[in-house]
């Protein structure tokens, strides 16, 4: 039931977009559209969940990353923290169009992400305590293929993986992916060592997580402490 109250607090903020958006639209279609996976880290470390001014920002900024997606182009949001599919039961699958514009579906998830620590506090999303960032790639990389779109995975995450793989919290090592993600554009983590208290920690955890990304295969790594 909670998440089918998030798919419909998505829906409105898309509706509410697209009557604000105004009819004209147009954008030159490239020969490949656009695959996004946009992750949600809800585990209690990641101010996400409990910081409004922060969710806001965030929410704006992973916006931005949608609002010039050419047609045909795939937005998906997922939560992830605790190993529990129960605990991660919301799920957004957007496929750009011209019914569903890059503007509205930008401008719907921006909203979603902006709205979750009040959704946190609700009851309505569950803050949880353990981070696996990792299983939760392992687990996207089956829904994904880098060679039919360009793919980026944007994570709003502090970084700290905190599972049976690996303790960043404790000067612990990301063990070393397989080729999960060959081809594919780009890993973003937006949020990297926030709550850490120090640019050195963000630093390390930077480098472990830019490590893992080019082995896994991504072509690019991107990871922010602040923007």
């Amino acid at each position: 039931m909670k998440a089918v109250q998030m798919r419909r607090l998505f829906s409105l903020a898309v509706l509410c977009a697209v009557a604000f958006s105004g009819a004209a639209w147009a954008v030159d279609e490239p020969s490949r559209p656009r695959t996004v996976v946009i992750g949600l880290d809800m585990s209690k470390s990641n101010p996400l969940v409990e910081d409004a001014a922060y969710a806001a920002r965030v929410g704006q900024r992973t916006a931005a990353e949608l609002e010039a997606l050419p047609l045909r182009s795939h937005v998906m949001l997922r939560t992830f923290g605790s190993y529990d599919i129960s605990a991660n039961a919301l799920k957004i699958d957007e496929v750009i169009s011209t019914r569903a514009k890059p503007q509205a579906v930008a401008e719907g998830i921006g909203a979603l992400i902006s709205a979750v620590p009040e959704l946190v506090a609700q009851g309505k999303l569950q803050a949880q305590g353990y981070t696996n960032v990792i299983s939760f790639l392992e687990n996207t990389s089956q829904l994904i293929d880098c060679n039919a779109s360009d793919v980026t995975v944007i994570l709003l995450t502090d970084g700290f993986e905190d599972s049976e793989y690996a303790n960043l919290t404790k000067r612990g090592a990301l063990p070393h992916p397989e080729a999960l993600y060959p081809g594919c554009a780009e890993l973003m983590m937006l949020g990297v060592g926030q709550g850490g208290g120090s640019p050195t920690v963000t630093k390390r955890v930077r480098e472990q997580w830019a490590a893992w990304a080019e082995a896994a295969g991504f072509q690019k790594y991107t990871g922010l402490y602040d923007w």
